[in-house]
């Protein structure tokens, strides 16, 4: 079967679906259009012949649960399964888009909306695949979707839905829902994700904001934060939480070759570095796959707007975030942080875990990663590499946690360098897309076949 053909043929009903996709709002940090999307998406899944259920019965925004079954020829045994999410970034901030941005506007060869690229996009080409094998003697395998509305929130609920309906998501292996090609056009596959502990931090010094001349005399819940915050990390950016690193376990040394082979992206150009980067001379690939982070995410206090206002605020807020690797517990971590907050005279200081995730890694030597790697490169006739981990965060631990630890995950998309998800001007191209639809392809047919 010549299926580069038979993607190209498919390619503007699936462009088709996609922008109808994307011009469809789901900002689940709004609560905008989630029902809305939720039906758009049980709509797609049933007119390509598949069983779809609406799962809302353990809080959150809903779960959809999609189960396609093997051709006659298939291969009932084999079940693969897709995760994605449906809800998006919100596009904010507008005014920076060159491009309406749930227009779906095709420019330059590639697609622009909030969604294309994360994650969208991946839905999309991947019920093109299956329609594309059914309508070819069937699916060689079975193939079920587990779709949520709360990725870009944290997945609060996610873990209640696969605690209850572990046996309906039930799978030999699990295709994740991002992915691209990096600034040097080799395909980046990932095989895990790194944790998060996400916290929140209040610091009140009054009932009301102050005239800015009483700073003689009054403390400020501004500097009052700072100092804190500034105890949590050395200027050479050492985290200096007592216990932080307990439980951080060294990487093996054929994780350390793989870092090591593994390209270092230009990050100053991509962007537009002011300062070097605060891995000094070192490959940045160990910090990134290796090592737990803790960055602040946003700072607010007082006055910020046009002109000046001599104010002494009576509070001040900040967000921050801990990217974790295997073995830490977010919820460790926040203790952690407590006790050294109130060990350095702190005790005024609030903190508060908005949302955490576990780190996950799955066994690079399971034959379905190879499986992915090699069709990965058939599909894009270019490098593949494989990256053990992300650096950023998702729910894979939950699908461990619950469909087994030995459950192989691997991420993979249509995404590229300059996507700009979560930024204005979210993209895909769209010959990425079309290959990632070949790629979804003889990955299924591959699995299927496999004993």
């Amino acid at each position: 079967m010549n299926w580069r053909a038979q993607v190209q043929d498919k390619l503007p009903e699936a462009i088709a679906m996609l922008q109808r996709y994307c011009r469809q709002p789901s900002i689940s940090a709004q609560g905008v259009g989630i029902a809305e999307t939720v039906a758009m998406v049980r709509e797609m899944i049933e007119n390509l012949g598949g069983e779809c259920r609406v799962l809302d019965d353990c809080g959150g925004n809903p779960v959809v649960y999609a189960s396609f079954e093997p051709g006659p020829n298939g291969n009932p045994n084999r079940t693969l399964l897709f995760y994605n999410h449906y809800d998006v970034q919100p596009p904010e901030p507008v005014e920076e888009w060159t491009v309406p941005p749930f227009g779906a506007e095709i420019v330059d060869g590639k697609l622009y909306a909030r969604g294309a690229a994360d994650n969208k996009g991946e839905l999309v080409a991947r019920l093109n695949a299956i329609a594309l094998l059914k309508e070819n003697g069937g699916l060689p395998c079975r193939v079920k979707f587990l779709i949520e509305g709360e990725e870009e929130i944290g997945s609060p609920a996610l873990p209640r839905y696969l605690e209850k309906y572990a046996d309906l998501f039930r799978a030999d292996a699990c295709i994740w829902e991002f992915g691209g090609k990096n600034q040097y056009e080799q395909v980046e596959l990932v095989a895990g994700i790194k944790g998060m502990c996400y916290l929140q931090f209040w610091c009140y010094g009054a009932d009301v904001d102050v005239h800015s001349s009483m700073g003689a005399v009054l403390d400020n819940a501004a500097w009052r934060l700072v100092h804190a915050l500034a105890t949590l990390k050395s200027a050479d950016n050492r985290i200096l939480v007592e216990g932080f690193y307990d439980d951080v376990v060294p990487p093996t040394e054929a994780l350390k070759r793989i870092a090591d082979e593994l390209p270092v992206e230009d990050l100053k150009s991509l962007y537009g570095l002011r300062r070097p980067l605060i891995t000094g001379d070192a490959n940045p690939n160990y910090a990134l796959l290796f090592e737990p982070t803790m960055t602040i995410c946003g700072i607010e206090s007082g006055y910020t707007g046009e002109g000046s206002k001599t104010v002494l605020p009576k509070r001040a807020q900040a967000k921050v975030d801990c990217r974790l690797v295997p073995n830490q517990d977010p919820d460790d971590i926040l203790r952690k942080v407590r006790r050294h907050l109130d060990k350095h005279g702190f005790t005024d200081v609030e903190v508060t875990q908005i949302n955490g995730e576990r780190a996950y890694r799955s066994n690079l030597d399971h034959p379905f990663v190879q499986m992915v790697v090699d069709t990965a490169k058939a599909a894009y006739e270019t490098e593949v590499v494989l990256h053990p981990n992300s650096a950023g965060t998702g729910p894979m631990y939950p699908f461990g946690e619950f469909l087994g630890m030995d459950l192989p995950i691997v991420s993979t998309g249509c995404g590229w360098w300059n996507s700009r998800a979560h930024a204005p001007d979210e993209s895909i191209r769209v010959a990425d897309f079309e290959r990632g639809i070949l790629h979804m392809v003889l990955l299924m047919e591959r699995f299927g076949a496999d004993v």
